[in-house]
């Protein structure tokens, strides 16, 4: 673990806080549970806009991530710059937009260097964005939890 002394803090990052970020969340707390970690561990997530702040999931994320084990309880909340940045060690965005708007709110070379693209932990696909499945159908919602499951594994096999 890097954080011998505190626990590893983690924010998922995606546009609106109630796809892909909330189910990065749920995998990576249920990866990082499985391996008995919980106590090593602070897992939350967050989105660049407010539109849905305080509102669950999107009702078929939940359903698709569900049928797959995953329980995605966390209520969406902006990304807070002068809070987060301070906070969590990796701050994880879903596409390259998500991640220009990090850099671009972040106060200097500290705060860039917490940043990551989810993608970055790809193990076994070659995708360079987690695709946002809002205005799509079941298809991409599956092709979402495909990609976090792998990049899941690999940011924990990265932070181990």
């Amino acid at each position: 673990m890097e954080n011998h002394n505190d626990k590893t803090k983690v924010l998922f990052i995606c546009l609106g806080n109630i796809c892909r970020s909330p189910a990065a969340e749920g995998i990576f707390k249920k990866y990082v549970s499985d391996a008995g970690l919980n106590d090593q561990f602070e897992i939350d997530s967050a989105g660049m806009i407010s539109n849905h702040e305080g509102n669950k999931a999107d009702r078929r994320m939940r359903t698709y991530a569900e049928e797959r084990g995953y329980i995605l309880e966390s209520l969406s909340r902006p990304f807070d710059k002068d809070v987060d940045f301070d906070h969590f060690d990796y701050i994880i965005a879903m596409d390259g937009s998500n991640l220009s708007d990090l850099k671009s709110r972040a106060r200097g070379e500290a705060d860039i260097a917490k940043l990551h693209r989810m993608t970055d932990y790809c193990i076994g696909f070659d995708y360079d964005t987690v695709p946002d499945p809002y205005y799509g159908g079941a298809e991409g919602f599956e092709l979402v939890l495909d990609i976090l499951e792998d990049t899941c594994k690999g940011l924990l096999d990265k932070i181990k």
